[in-house]
C-alpha cells in the first residue's frame, strides 16, 4: 500500500495553484452542470427522486435545498438529488478513460454545503469542485484498471463526494482516509452494461455514488471506519496519483454537443456532415448503415418507450439527426418519440460491430455511417469521432451556447444570464459564491404556467407542476 496522496491533496489544494485554464475548465463544466439539471427536472425520473429526498432523507429545519426545486431534504438526500437529476439527461460532461462522469456527483454535494454558508468565498467553491474532479477521475480510471466488470459512475465518482466533504468539514488526515475508504466500499458497484441493454432509471448511478460519498464523510467524522481505499492506495495504481497537483485531469474532460449517450455521437456527427457536404436533406436519406466499436452497437433500441430508452440507443438519435438536422432534448423526449420518420430509419438502420474500431475503446469512439439516398447514391463518412473532446473542442462560446439553448426554456433568459453570469465571475478576488448557489438551488418558477402554457426543453407543451 502506498501512502494516499489523495487526502494530503484533499486538504492542501489551493485556489491559487490552480492554472488559469484549469480555473476557465471549472466553470464551463459549472454551467454545463446546471444546463443539464435543468433539462432533468423536466422527467419524471428527476421528479421521482426530487420527491423521494424531500419525504425519506429528512433534514427539517436544517436541511438543504435540492439542485432547482427549492424543498429541503438532507445533505446526503441533496446529493443523491441532484445527482440523479443531472444524470437524468444525459448531456453532462465526461471523461474517456472512467467511461463516465465525475461533475454529475460533485457539484450537488458542493451545493448542499454551501447552502447553510452566509458568505461563500467563488475561489473556494471552484477549488472544491476542481478537487472533486481530480479524485474522481483518477478513482475512476484505477477502478477499471483493477476490476474485471465496467462499474457505473457511482462506483468512483462517490471517492470525489467525499473528499469535498472532508475538505469542508477541515476532516483530520486520517478521518479523510476512512471516508474515501467508505466511499469506495459503499460506493455503488453497478453493472453499466446492464443499464445500457436494459434502460431504465437506474442509468450511470451518479446519484447513489453522491449520496455514498456525502455519507461516508459524515460517517468518518462520527468514528466510522472504512480505510483502505484500494483505489487510491494500493501500489498497482500508485501511477495515476503521483501526478495530482501537476497533471489536472479536469483538462481532459469531453462536453457534448447532444443529449445522449456519448458512444452515440460519433454517427451522429458523421451523419450531420455527410448531409452538409453532400446538400442533401433528411427526406432523401432511405438508409443508414453504422459501423462503429461493440459497446456503441449495444445501444440497440430502434423504438424507445421512454426518454432512457432513447438517450441509450444509437439508431434512433442517428435517424433523429437525419430527420431533423439536430439532437436536442425535444428529440429525445416526449413527442420526439413517437415521429414516424424516425421509427422507420432507426428501425431499417444496419448497425456493424468493426474489430478494429472496438480495439481503440474506450481511447478512442470511433464510427462510420453510410448513408443511401432514394435515388441510390451511396454517402460515405471517414472514421469520425465525436465533438467535445479535448481535441476537438466545442470551445467556450459553444459551451456557452449549448447552455443557453438547453436551460432557457426551463429557467428563462434572466435566470439563465443571472447563472451564467454569477458562474463567469466567481474566480475573482472578492467573490462570493452566495447568488450563485441561490440560483442553482432555488424551484423553477410555475408563474408562468398560470397565464398560458409554454414549450418544455423537451418539446412538450404543458403547465408546471408546483412541486417543479
Amino acid at each position: 500500500m502506498t501512502t494516499s496522496r489523495a487526502v494530503a491533496f484533499t486538504h492542501k489544494l489551493r485556489f491559487q495553484d490552480l492554472p488559469a485554464e484549469v480555473v476557465e475548465q471549472a466553470k464551463l463544466c459549472l454551467i454545463d452542470l446546471i444546463a443539464a439539471a435543468a433539462a432533468g427536472t423536466e422527467t419524471a425520473m428527476s421528479r421521482i427522486i426530487r420527491k423521494h429526498a424531500a419525504e425519506v432523507f429528512g433534514g427539517g429545519k436544517a436541511g438543504v435545498r435540492m439542485i432547482l426545486d427549492g424543498r429541503k431534504t438532507s445533505w446526503p438526500g441533496a446529493a443523491l438529488a441532484g445527482g440523479i437529476t443531472i444524470d437524468a439527461f444525459d448531456s453532462h460532461d465526461g471523461h474517456v478513460l472512467t467511461k463516465g462522469h465525475a461533475g454529475v456527483a460533485i457539484l450537488p454535494t458542493i451545493l448542499a454545503l454551501a447552502e447553510g454558508e452566509e458568505k461563500i468565498s467563488g475561489r473556494e467553491f471552484l477549488t472544491s469542485l476542481v478537487l472533486g474532479y481530480e479524485i474522481a477521475i483518477r478513482a475512476g480510471i484505477a477502478t477499471h484498471r483493477t476490476c474485471k466488470d465496467y462499474h457505473t459512475s457511482g462506483s468512483w465518482n462517490a471517492l470525489g463526494a467525499a473528499a469535498c466533504v472532508a475538505r469542508w468539514l477541515k476532516l483530520s488526515p486520517a478521518l479523510t482516509r476512512e471516508a474515501l475508504g467508505i466511499a469506495e466500499y459503499h460506493g455503488p458497484r453497478s453493472q453499466m452494461m446492464r443499464c445500457i441493454d436494459f434502460p431504465t432509471m437506474v442509468k450511470d448511478g451518479s446519484g447513489w455514488g453522491a449520496m455514498a460519498g456525502v455519507s461516508a464523510a459524515l460517517l468518518a467524522r462520527d468514528g466510522f471506519t472504512g480505510a483502505p481505499s484500494l483505489v487510491s492506495e494500493a501500489d498497482d495504481v500508485a501511477d495515476l496519483w503521483a501526478d495530482l497537483g501537476t497533471r489536472w485531469r479536469i483538462m481532459e474532460m469531453y462536453f457534448k454537443p447532444y443529449p445522449v449517450c456519448r458512444w452515440a455521437q460519433p454517427p451522429i456527427t458523421a451523419s450531420l456532415g455527410l448531409l452538409a457536404q453532400h446538400r442533401v436533406k433528411g427526406a432523401d436519406i432511405a438508409h443508414i448503415e453504422v459501423s462503429t466499436f461493440h459497446n456503441a452497437v449495444r445501444l440497440a433500441a430502434r423504438a424507445p418507450k421512454t426518454t432512457e430508452e432513447a438517450q441509450y440507443s444509437l439508431p434512433f438519435p442517428v435517424a433523429a439527426a437525419i430527420v431533423h438536422g439536430k439532437v436536442t432534448a425535444r428529440e429525445v423526449d416526449g413527442a420526439g418519440l413517437r415521429d414516424p420518420r424516425v421509427l422507420k430509419l432507426a428501425r431499417e438502420m444496419t448497425l456493424t460491430e468493426d474489430l478494429a474500431l472496438t480495439a481503440e475503446f474506450p481511447a478512442r469512439r470511433i464510427a462510420r455511417v453510410k448513408l443511401t439516398t432514394k435515388d441510390g447514391r451511396v454517402l460515405a463518412s471517414e472514421p469520425t469521432e465525436a465533438l467535445g473532446d479535448p481535441e476537438r473542442p466545442l470551445g467556450a462560446d459553444g459551451i456557452v451556447a449549448k447552455y443557453r439553448m438547453t436551460t432557457e426554456p426551463v429557467l428563462g433568459r434572466a435566470r439563465t444570464k443571472k447563472i451564467l453570469a454569477e458562474a463567469m465571475q466567481m474566480d475573482g478576488a472578492k467573490a462570493d459564491a452566495r447568488a450563485f448557489v441561490d440560483l442553482a438551488l432555488a424551484p423553477v418558477k410555475a408563474q408562468k404556467a398560470a397565464k398560458a402554457p409554454r414549450r418544455t426543453a423537451s418539446g412538450r407543451t404543458l403547465a408546471i407542476a408546483a412541486d417543479d
